[in-house]
């Protein structure tokens, strides 16, 4: 809805499940360069914030909110897709970010350009949902020096690698969002553990696994059962 007056938002979202207001770019000068007959603040942000806005101070349920990006077409890097994606969490109470991997379309002024690789997509999801979801701030994520995330790993794996190999989580001792930090270790397990430990010990990976844990495996390399650490399984090759 670029453009639309605010009225007109307002009784969009009364209407619908869901508004979606699409910047397709993460900042102005990305916006120029992918559609410059678009105003990136006015017609796009500032609405989408005007949504935000009116969630925050109606009492009546209104529709959730909703925004898309192109990636890849530009220039864009992943610290600008998701920065903007942790403030529009933050300051208009988006629901989801969209990110759709950028393919060339014959006889558009972008057809020569490379398409971005479908991995990068997914690696901004994963990260758009630790920051959205797990208590995630921007700074925590684990950006390469050319400011997008590694492909190697999903985000939450790569910054366990850096930080928690040699200090793994105590389970029996840890807070919520710490344990949120461990991979294999979502919102529904870590307050399954910490229902658990109040009535007993974790002590073996087969504990996890019986509290609803479905892939403890994926936590051993991070954590601390009984302060010893798991056994894991070496790698063949």
């Amino acid at each position: 809805m670029p453009g639309a007056e605010l009225d007109q938002i307002a009784r969009a979202m009364e209407l619908a499940d869901r508004v979606s207001i699409n910047l397709e770019a993460p900042t102005s000068e990305r916006l120029q360069a992918l559609a410059p007959l678009k105003d990136f603040s006015d017609d796009l942000l500032a609405r989408l914030l005007w949504a935000g806005r009116l969630k925050r101070e109606t009492n009546r349920r209104l529709a959730s909110l909703a925004t898309q990006f192109v990636v890849g077409a530009v220039g864009d890097t992943d610290v600008e897709l998701l920065s903007l994606s942790a403030r529009l969490y933050r300051q208009a109470g988006l629901g989801r970010a969209y990110y759709s991997a950028f393919s060339p379309v014959a006889h558009t002024p972008f057809e020569n350009l490379p398409p971005a690789l479908p991995l990068r997509e997914h690696r901004l999801y994963q990260a758009s949902f630790l920051l959205r979801d797990y208590g995630w701030e921007l700074e925590d994520l684990p950006f390469e020096a050319d400011g997008n995330l590694t492909l190697a790993a999903d985000p939450k794996r790569a910054w366990a690698d850096l930080h928690l190999r040699h200090a793994p989580v105590d389970l029996m001792r840890a807070e919520r969002h710490t344990l949120l930090r461990v991979p294999g270790i979502g919102p529904k397990g870590a307050d399954a553990i910490l229902r658990a430990r109040q009535k007993g010990r974790l002590t073996d990976l087969a504990h996890l696994r019986a509290i609803g844990i479905r892939a403890p495996e994926q936590a051993a390399p991070f954590i601390l059962l009984d302060g010893r650490r798991p056994p894991q399984q070496l790698p063949l090759f």
